[in-house]
């Protein structure tokens, strides 16, 4: 993966994540907050980072933002501001724009006015909660699009002793599995004669309409 300059403006609670998250994969970040106690908190996490107000055209145009690979918009409770950021971003030609919003009205402002892409940090979780929590055999999911996700399950109790072709996941539910994991060891090559066991989990990507009938069968 080729090391990328990013730009974070904002590092509160999401914000800060997403600095913890970008320094375990290696890049160059570049952390901006006008609370300097907040910034002080990243410090350890990022490249480098100034104090100073992303809705100030000279603030703004100082940074260069023109040489990041990336420029993400992570204001929190403001979005007056995360509006306005995005704008100049674009106006002053960033790459690529990614911005947070909490509601679908502001989504489309943001991509009407620059951003290439909004992030939904609350709604995502709150879907995330909503579908581990219900069931005791999803362990993980991540949404790929509203239609699609990656499911990680414990290998139902009925296909322990079975293996995946023996099974024919894809053609009894349209599911693929696409990984098996065991303890902390992921194999995406996994033998799909092999029988599962109940020490494992399955990386599915398909809906959850289709999980559900795994889970419930």
């Amino acid at each position: 993966m080729r090391k990328k300059s990013v730009l974070l403006i904002g590092v509160g609670r999401f914000g800060k994540h997403i600095a913890e998250e970008l320094n375990k994969l290696g890049h160059d970040v570049m952390a901006v907050d006008r609370d300097e106690s907040r910034l002080n908190k990243v410090m350890p996490l990022v490249t480098n980072g100034q104090i100073g107000d992303s809705t100030s055209e000279e603030f703004l145009s100082g940074l260069g933002v023109k040489n990041y690979d990336v420029c993400i918009v992570a204001i929190g409770g403001d979005f007056q501001g995360s509006l306005e950021t995005t704008c100049l971003l674009k106006d002053m030609g960033a790459r690529k724009i990614i911005s947070r919003a909490e509601r679908d009205g502001q989504a489309k402002l943001l991509m009407r006015n620059g951003a290439d892409e909004v992030v939904f940090p609350e709604k995502q979780l709150a879907a995330w909660t909503a579908v581990r929590c219900c069931s005791d055999h999803i362990l993980d999911y991540i949404e790929i699009d509203p239609t699609c996700s990656i499911f990680e399950i414990s290998v139902p109790d009925d296909w322990v002793g079975k293996s995946i072709a023996g099974i024919d996941v894809r053609r009894k539910y349209k599911l693929n599995v696409i990984a098996v994991k065991e303890g902390s060891k992921i194999d995406p090559a996994f033998a799909p004669d092999v029988p599962l066991n109940k020490k494992q989990s399955l990386f599915i990507l398909g809906t959850y309409d289709g999980i559900k009938k795994i889970i419930h069968s």
